[in-house]
């Protein structure tokens, strides 16, 4: 499932389409994703002005002039084609001669960019819904959902409270959204390997003096991960038909078997923690 800095990176190419324009034309082409479409969803869209597009957590809000403010959540294989006038690459034509739909290409969006916005998703454990924009905090979906990680609340003093007594793997407890927002398996591996902290270690076992640098890991790990486009495994794809290349960076995740890139580091392992693969170095983090 696309992390934060995935999210990010198609926030980010969406941007220049979306923000400041209309959607012309909306199209849904089957009745669902991983829950069905508001009613009317396609009619409620159409007109209406993108005032302004942000991110909460692992989803993509756009927030409409008519007080509505739609959501996305890309899922497992969830991905937007941008197809707008120059814009390079695979999907950098003109929108009125890009290939019509194909099987999976669920919503077709056109805005005054121009451009068309494709939203592609295999498996269909995307979502997309329309919320009141004053009660977007108050709905289920973002209710109780922790701080984000690049912000400036995002402390020092924050972290060291949020693990405060807590008994279970400090893996386990940076992986808690009602902890930290956003915050996924790929980019909790590796920024406790810059910390050379074990994932196994118990959470309120974390040195005073270690927060700090494991703080400045998180923001660290994470903005270049969006400086790179994000981690591409599997089907993720950014906006523009590039591939994310920050995968060619991970230290540990993804990499059983292989070296340590330190002197004092030995064979990367993996081991299952609440059901999520977790990669690091036995011999350096302790």
């Amino acid at each position: 499932m696309p992390e934060l800095p995935e999210v990010e990176t198609v926030r980010l190419g969406l941007l220049p389409v979306l923000e400041g324009h209309v959607f012309t034309k909306v199209e849904t082409r089957r009745g669902d994703l991983r829950v069905p479409f508001p009613k009317d969803f396609a009619k409620r869209l159409t007109g209406r002005r993108v005032l302004r597009l942000w991110r909460r957590a692992k989803y993509i809000l756009v927030e409409l002039d008519d007080g509505q403010t739609l959501v996305v959540h890309l899922g497992m294989s969830g991905r937007f084609a941008v197809h707008a006038k120059g814009q390079s690459g695979p999907v950098g034509q003109f929108f009125h001669t890009a290939a019509p739909p194909g099987k999976h290409d669920h919503v077709v969006m056109e805005t005054d960019a121009p451009a068309r916005l494709v939203f592609t998703d295999h498996r269909r454990f995307g979502l997309m819904t329309l919320i009141e924009t004053v009660h977007v905090a108050d709905d289920k979906l973002f209710r109780g959902l922790g701080v984000e990680p690049l912000s400036d609340d995002f402390d020092a003093v924050y972290l060291s409270l949020a693990l405060k007594g807590k008994k279970t793997p400090i893996k386990s407890a940076l992986l808690d959204q009602r902890v930290i927002a956003g915050l996924g398996n790929i980019y909790v591996c590796e920024a406790l390997h810059r910390t050379r902290i074990s994932p196994k270690r118990q959470a309120a076992k974390i040195p005073a003096a270690a927060i700090t640098p494991l703080l400045r890991a998180i923001k660290a790990v994470l903005r270049e991960a969006i400086k790179a486009g994000g981690s591409s495994l599997r089907d993720y794809k950014k906006a523009d038909g590039e591939l994310g290349y920050f995968q060619h960076h991970f230290a540990v995740y993804d990499r059983e078997g292989e070296p340590c890139h330190r002197k004092d580091g030995g064979t990367i392992k993996r081991i299952v923690q609440a059901g999520r693969s977790t990669f690091y170095c036995s011999k350096c983090q302790k």
